[in-house]
């Protein structure tokens, strides 16, 4: 059996134990051909998936495989209690570095948000949130499945024609009600594309219908599916499990963030979101840094409230607690910001460019060399070389 084979069999029985025990899944999407006719996993705790996966590495021949493998490892470490340093925990991980922006580029997207939420004649202060939902034309929470799947058809044909997929896909939507940071998620096999609405979380205007229609339905559900259609058509090199702590994470994140600018460029109040989202991850990316290098609460949680003032208390606080003591988030949020900022800047870039870079990542789970390959003059996935290491010690 192949390393790759073992490797996916190992991660499945971990995944098992996780969810026997309450815990995060570790698979997200299977991109593996059906049918699956092997046994149902054994499920295998975090210390014996770590020695069996160590021992896969040293025969694994593939750089992709190697690449997850240390993921994985480095995952399992954070998971029983070992504490890396960020930057060495995100670059095993999101396969990048955690270098973060300089501010005066912060600030710069921070004006580019502010223009657009003025042309909408939304301004920036304590209710911009509320403002700039008022003025999109809420939605009933009901009505939203309707309203995502009815924008997913608006836009197939276009995401399609510009990233060359042509499989197919099943979509359900569920309805969840769930104490966690997210208002959506997708997970899936194959060709079933599974959406869940966190009702706890989740806000519903006819803007953020088409936001999260190219985000979760088009952007991961039809890459995934395109993916995993590849997968039954040849036998790719690389593990066909998609994991939020893999490599992988910065390009699904920033493409489905970033989406809107390469498909509905002239959709105002979407782009608006899109902008909106850009600059804000951005200041979540240094508070990520800040909150893990020692910077104290108080001084996080004025620099969240000086950049984005309509976050609340709440809303910081658990932005703090999930970048610094969950190992899952710790290093998956990073990806958010990593992605969009590196997708923001490819959708200005030459066409030929952002068609090669679309077009393979309907393909394969490109991870952040794989993206800088493909466009070389591009930036630096995670933040610019060469900044000072603690140049967000202090605010």
């Amino acid at each position: 059996m192949k390393t790759r084979d073992l490797v996916e069999r190992t991660l499945r029985a971990w995944n098992q134990h996780e969810i026997d025990r309450g815990a995060s899944a570790v698979i997200d999407f299977d991109f593996r051909p059906p049918p699956d006719t092997s046994e149902p996993p054994v499920p295998t705790d975090r210390l014996t998936t770590f020695r069996q996966l160590s021992e896969l590495l040293e025969d694994a021949n593939d750089p992709a495989v190697s690449q997850r493998i240390n993921a994985d490892l480095a995952y399992l470490r954070a998971l029983m209690g070992e504490r890396a340093p960020l930057d060495e925990y995100i670059r095993a991980t999101q396969g990048c570095p955690a270098t973060g922006w300089p501010a005066e580029y912060i600030t710069e997207k921070g004006e580019i948000a502010r223009q657009c939420l003025a042309a909408l004649h939304v301004g920036w202060g304590e209710s911009t949130a509320i403002d700039l939902d008022a003025a999109e034309g809420p939605i009933d929470a009901a009505d939203a499945p309707d309203a995502i799947r009815s924008a997913a058809i608006e836009y197939e044909a276009d995401v399609r024609r510009a990233t060359g997929s042509d499989a197919v896909y099943e979509l359900t939507i569920e309805a969840a009600d769930v104490d966690a940071y997210w208002a959506y998620w997708l997970d899936g096999a194959g060709q079933q594309v599974r959406l869940r609405l966190n009702m706890r979380n989740a806000s519903y205007t006819k803007v953020q219908a088409r936001q999260f229609a190219l985000h979760e339905v088009l952007g991961h559900g039809l890459q995934s599916a395109s993916i995993a259609a590849r997968c039954a058509d040849e036998d790719v090199p690389w593990v066909r499990l998609l994991s939020v702590h893999g490599p992988q994470q910065v390009l699904l994140e920033g493409w489905a963030q970033a989406a809107p600018l390469f498909i509905t460029p002239d959709d105002r109040a979407l782009i608006a979101r899109v902008r909106i989202d850009h600059y804000s991850q951005l200041v979540r990316a240094e508070l990520h840094r800040a909150v893990n290098n020692g910077t104290p609460i108080e001084e996080c949680a004025q620099y969240a409230r000086t950049h984005v003032p309509w976050w609340t208390d709440s809303q910081i606080a658990s932005l703090l607690a999930d970048r610094s003591t969950s190992p899952q988030l710790r290093t998956y949020m990073w990806a958010y910001a990593a992605g969009i900022d590196w997708f923001a800047n490819l959708a200005d870039s030459d066409p030929a460019v952002i068609q090669s870079v679309l077009r393979s990542a309907y393909r394969a789970p490109l991870t952040p060399t794989d993206l800088e390959r493909l466009w070389p003059k591009g930036p630096a996935v995670g933040g610019p070389r060469g900044l000072p290491e603690n140049h967000i010690t202090h605010y």
